[in-house]
């Protein structure tokens, strides 16, 4: 295993050791209010601390960017960190929730972790290595279009302008597919679709450290990921359209003629 690689999945099993020890006991939790819907625990801060205690350890150089902590400086690696992708999941007692970090090198993406800890699931990838769900390889699902498919998805809960949109995408993805899910955790929902567990996801307006890491999972397992328009620039927009190659160009021809410029692509 590639050190910067194993230096981030001790990181989030520290993390998940963490998170296990409160998790459905809410009552036990000091909770609270970033935004609309929007939620963050005492075990956020907590599994993030933990988090860049191990990685600056090692890499004391590094910058960081993750989602309490914000932007910290440093040389041109980035860990990009989500301690708990889904917490208002693990706070409900939801078991559908995880540990995303991310490392890129100016701006490319070389190693990803997405920990599960409920299921003992740990999703990995570096760069030209393909992925592994702990130590074995996995691979996008082989199917062919729409018909069939099992999509993912999140639904907009601080965008209301962008409600009506999504409602329109989500008629037309939904047709001749095998259903819809939203679980409420995007990093599993893109290793998801690395395993071919899902044939494809989309999402609007997510943070980088929503998905970081799953990106590589996905293109790592032999799969795409592109914002709305078929572009790269999905750090930029936060809106992610993934999955095997057939079901991705599936998606995108449906998702297009809906944009007309109401969201960046």
């Amino acid at each position: 295993m590639d050190p910067m690689l194993n230096i981030a999945v001790r990181a989030a099993r520290s993390a998940g050791r963490l998170a296990m020890r409160f998790y459905e006991r809410d009552d036990a939790l000091k909770v609270s209010t970033k935004g609309r819907n929007d939620f963050v625990s005492e075990v956020d801060r907590a599994c993030e601390t933990a988090i860049i205690h191990e990685l600056r350890g090692k890499y004391p150089d590094h910058a960081i960017l993750a989602e309490e902590s914000g932007s910290l400086g440093g040389n041109e690696f980035e860990w990009v960190i989500d301690p708990l992708d889904g917490t208002t999941n693990y706070l409900h007692g939801f078991p559908q929730w995880s540990i995303s970090i991310g490392l890129r090198h100016r701006g490319i993406m070389q190693q990803a972790v997405v920990y599960d800890p409920l299921h003992e699931e740990l999703f990995t990838a570096s760069r030209g290595r393909g992925a592994l769900l702990n130590d074995r390889r996995i691979r996008v699902s082989n199917r062919r279009g729409l018909e069939g498919a099992l999509l993912g998805t999140g639904i907009p809960f601080r965008e209301e302008g962008d409600l009506d949109l999504y409602l329109r995408m989500l008629r037309v993805l939904i047709s001749d597919t095998a259903g819809v899910r939203r679980p409420g955790s995007a990093a599993l929902d893109f290793a998801y679709v690395a395993a071919g567990r899902l044939d494809g996801f989309w999402e609007l307006h997510l943070n980088p450290w929503d998905f970081a890491a799953g990106i590589l999972l996905v293109s790592e397992a032999g799969g795409t990921v592109t914002d709305l328009s078929g572009g790269d620039r999905y750090f930029d927009t936060g809106n992610v359209v993934a999955g095997g190659l057939k079901v991705h160009q599936a998606m995108l021809k449906r998702l297009r003629p809906l944009l007309g410029g109401q969201v960046t692509a």
